[in-house]
């Protein structure tokens, strides 16, 4: 059986998402618990909708569980012992039976990611300091919001991307767009949303570097145009502090959808002949 859990966390303590020897990630904390309560004879383990590195935060993390049948039979009762054993900086707020067809990875037709930056003299909120990035340079959010619309649309992100091999960098970026905060106590700080169908490693970080340098006048918007262009990962395309990052969110289709969905993902993404 199939089930699906929601997670949030803190990422400042944590080496990432993915299982590192000697380091303490989000994946070894849940699997080695999940293990020790359920009793299961085999490791659990987990699948996420999208690896998030060192000190990188998320408040809509998916990730699903394969559990011989019958081993779970009160998902209520496995949150309230998680709950209990589990350090504050990271919860299970959601877990159910996953529909036919579910792969938390394969399955998603988009994640959304907030980054958070406080700009100018002025340092964040210091109860919001976690979660925002201070950059003591003035960000032009018009400027930015100008260049952010180059990169829409399906195109190779390699400028902004760390390079695996055998993996494409080839992604569709939906929505890239900031605004500042109006109130309370995170007042014009600067979010920006970056939706795409998948992201590959440091690519959002990445590009929040190359909208800030643009938008502090470090660096115009047909530098942005051409680094895009040619693909190539560029040095001076700044990699973003973790800590100003969160997964917000992550999009599914509706049910009847999600096995096709699944399949199409794992096709390879190419770009279209011009």
């Amino acid at each position: 059986m199939r089930w699906r859990a929601d997670i949030s966390y803190d990422g400042t303590g944590f080496s990432g998402w993915a299982t590192q020897p000697g380091l303490r990630t989000v994946q070894e904390e849940l699997e080695t618990w999940l293990t020790r309560i359920l009793r299961l004879e085999e490791p659990a383990r987990l699948v996420c909708a999208g690896r998030t590195d060192s000190g990188v935060h998320a408040r809509g993390q998916v990730v699903h569980l394969d559990l011989p049948d019958d081993t779970l039979t009160d998902p209520t009762k496995l949150l309230r012992r998680l709950q209990r054993v589990l350090h504050t900086d990271l919860v299970v707020t959601d877990l159910t039976l996953a529909p036919p067809g579910f792969d938390a990875r394969f399955s998603a037709v988009w994640r959304r990611y907030v980054y958070r930056l406080a700009d100018g003299e002025r340092p964040p909120d210091p109860l919001l300091r976690a979660q925002v990035t201070h950059w003591r340079h003035r960000v032009d959010l018009d400027t930015v919001n100008e260049a952010a619309t180059t990169l829409l649309g399906l195109r190779d992100f390699g400028a902004f991307c760390r390079r695996r091999a055998g993996a494409t960098t080839i992604r569709t970026l939906l929505d890239l767009v900031g605004h500042r905060v109006a109130t309370g106590p995170a007042a014009g700080v600067i979010e920006l949303t970056v939706r795409a169908d998948a992201f590959c490693h440091s690519m959002v970080r990445s590009l929040v570097g190359g909208l800030v340098a643009v938008g502090t006048g470090q660096r115009d918007r047909d530098w942005l145009v051409e680094v895009t262009r040619r693909a190539a990962r560029d040095t001076g395309v700044l990699v973003m502090p973790a800590q100003g990052l969160t997964l917000e969110e992550v999009g599914y289709p509706a049910d009847d959808e999600l096995a096709h969905r699944a399949r199409e993902s794992r096709t390879r993404r190419e770009l279209s002949p011009t």
